[in-house]
């Protein structure tokens, strides 16, 4: 390895204060400094170019370390600002854990318009009013259903970006109703967290439909590579592929799903996101998350987990009347709350494990 070209990597602690991280993110944007390694990073050098690794795991476990340029991440944070029509000296509030590229895209975003974010990480009491903010549907849900100082936080925001995970049309709706401007992203860590805002993709960005229906992205948003598996890091004709499926409607881009998102059941396909999709329709104040178990009868067994008061009965009386009878799930589990892979992704691997499955 060249150790000429490469710098060091200084992990950044979890629980670093936001005017001490934003210090470490313009040293490390700027070059003065080592690059930033957030989450599950390993490295502990990187090319010259690169300022910020973040450690992320996807659906499969295998933590990457994906690397980024000073050049992709403020383009992306002034991107995003340029859409919503920001302004210098306005205020954004931080939800999010400094393990994720959204929170680093709120504090680069803040910066840009010369302010810091307000931390509400741990805050107690009620939320103070700022501009903008970045959540997850889960938060998102929680606003609609009991957390009146987080509803309030909300409407009085100019904007609120959605995004980590699928935002269903019903809560959404929801959002609208209680006078919630949500701005639903789409993106990925690779692209710098969300690139594509109410199925508009932001400046520099540009998306398509491949031939196989999947999504795929480039622009001057788009990270370098795996540090730790390069080779997994591959581009077609300048494209990442993503594994979303998509359809572009009226010039937007609409996301119908994860293409791994789908098992095969008895004989019958089974989409996930739409067993989510359906039941969140019907039972809008209820959060669920169907996943698979590996079973010998069925091949594949679709399994439910539950958050809410609701008789099982009822879900699969209302499953089987609206997708048919392979849509009833082999078991339903009522959990506390649902387990998250990083900010807003269902965890489905760990749902398998909890019910006795791998």
């Amino acid at each position: 390895m060249d150790t000429k070209s490469q710098r060091g990597i200084d992990r950044v602690n979890p629980a670093c204060t936001i005017p001490d991280l934003a210090a470490q993110i313009t040293a490390a944007l700027v070059g003065n400094a080592a690059a930033l390694g957030i989450g599950d990073i390993r490295s502990n050098n990187c090319p010259s170019n690169i300022a910020l690794v973040i450690g992320t795991s996807g659906t499969t476990g295998m933590s990457k370390e994906v690397a980024f340029t000073s050049h992709a991440l403020l383009s992306s944070a002034r991107a995003s600002n340029k859409y919503l029509k920001a302004h210098a000296g306005q205020m954004w509030s931080l939800f999010l854990p400094l393990t994720h590229i959204a929170a680093v895209n709120v504090i680069l975003r803040s910066m840009e318009l010369g302010t810091l974010p307000i931390d509400l990480r741990e805050h107690e009491g009620e939320y103070p009013k700022v501009d903008f903010t970045s959540i997850v549907p889960t938060q998102l849900f929680r606003a609609l259903n009991g957390d009146d100082r987080l509803l309030r936080h909300l409407q009085h925001a100019q904007a609120v970006l959605v995004g980590g995970a699928a935002l269903s049309a019903t809560l959404r709706d929801q959002a609208q109703t209680q006078k919630i401007n949500v701005v639903e992203t789409y993106g990925m860590t690779e692209t710098s967290g969300g690139c594509i805002y109410n199925g508009e993709a932001l400046e520099g960005v540009e998306y398509s439909i491949n031939e196989r229906g999947l999504v795929q992205i480039r622009g001057s948003v788009m990270s370098q590579t795996y540090l730790n598996a390069p080779e997994l890091y591959r581009l077609s004709d300048g494209w990442f592929i993503t594994n979303d499926l998509g359809e572009v409607i009226d010039g937007k881009l609409k996301i119908l799903g994860r293409a791994d998102d789908v098992i095969i059941s008895g004989g019958e396909n089974i989409s996930l996101t739409g067993i989510e999709a359906t039941l969140s329709i019907r039972y809008p104040e209820i959060e669920f998350a169907a996943f698979a178990v590996n079973d010998i009868q069925w091949g594949h067994a679709l399994h439910l987990a539950v958050v809410g008061e609701i008789s099982e009965s009822e879900i699969l009386h209302y499953l089987e009347a609206a997708l048919g009878s392979a849509s009833k799930p082999k078991g339903i589990h009522h959990l506390e709350s649902i387990p998250l892979l990083g900010i807003g992704k269902t965890d489905r691997i760990a749902l398998a494990k909890m019910v006795g499955h791998e």
